[in-house]
């Protein structure tokens, strides 16, 4: 009986030391944010995948709107944001597409620079400036590499989370260990979220849109959530009154928001 506990405490170590031996070695340096990153996939494998898993996430959402005009609009004001921005020097392919979806209040990014936004949200949305926050926000997630990052996040848990399962050869702790790394993985959203209302602003501010109008989106978001939201520390996103307030910040201090060390330079003259 001892033995055997003590050859799965070695398989649960040597699976889990694995784990991190691998994810500490995905490093890279965002060539834009300047930032120190865990990844392993390349710019290159980001766009392939989003280009692969776009037609997919369209049919979830009801396939594209119909409407050519409205989609022109999103696509001439993405690209809009896109051209005036530190994104022009990413070299990701942004393409920006408006879902059929009259009821989902929701817009995402795919790894790679394509970029989505429902029907039902873009309805919501007062004037152009609220949805160049809307896309500048997603933009964001696309520069910061955030689909990357998670990606080699959720191996890292998956990896510990089977080294424990495995280790401790009970249910339990089995759940206990899943629900462990699911929080992780939340938290890394939600810092994700708040880096790229940043970026939103400091791109809206580029490309001639008031960047305050990103606090109305959110009080869009929280509207339409209809006051029925987890806790924070057990939801993927910040609740919108605390981005409203990192926002408003952002807003009030614009040069030390929107500097980019990746870039050699600060974005705009503030």
């Amino acid at each position: 009986m001892r033995s055997a506990w003590k050859l799965r405490l070695i398989i649960m170590l040597v699976i889990a030391g694995f784990s991190v031996i691998s994810y500490l070695s995905k490093s890279s340096v965002n060539p834009v944010t300047g930032e120190k990153q865990r990844i392993s996939l390349t710019q290159e494998q980001e766009v392939a995948m989003g280009l692969q898993s776009a037609p997919e996430m369209a049919q979830q959402f009801g396939g594209l709107y119909r409407d050519e005009r409205v989609q022109r609009q999103v696509k001439t004001l993405g690209q809009k944001i896109v051209a005036a921005s530190i994104a022009a020097k990413s070299g990701y392919p942004f393409d920006f597409h408006v879902l059929a979806d009259d009821q989902t209040v929701n817009a995402f990014a795919l790894p790679g620079g394509q970029i989505f936004i429902t029907v039902a949200l873009l309805s919501r949305l007062q004037n152009d400036d609220q949805l160049a926050g809307v896309l500048g926000h997603e933009i964001g997630h696309v520069i910061g590499r955030h689909s990357a990052e998670h990606i080699a996040k959720q191996q890292l848990t998956q990896g510990i989370t089977g080294a424990v399962v495995m280790g401790a050869g009970s249910y339990e702790m089995a759940q206990v260990a899943q629900m462990v790394g699911g929080l992780i993985n939340m938290k890394y959203g939600r810092e994700d979220e708040l880096e790229s209302d940043r970026f939103g602003v400091c791109f809206m501010k580029d490309a001639g849109y008031d960047p305050g109008a990103l606090v109305g989106v959110m009080e869009i978001l929280a509207k339409a959530s209809g006051g029925g939201r987890q806790p924070e520390f057990a939801s993927s996103h910040p609740s919108p009154e605390n981005r409203i307030a990192k926002i408003q910040e952002h807003v009030n201090k614009l040069s030390a928001a929107c500097s980019f060390p990746g870039t050699g330079a600060r974005e705009g003259a503030y």
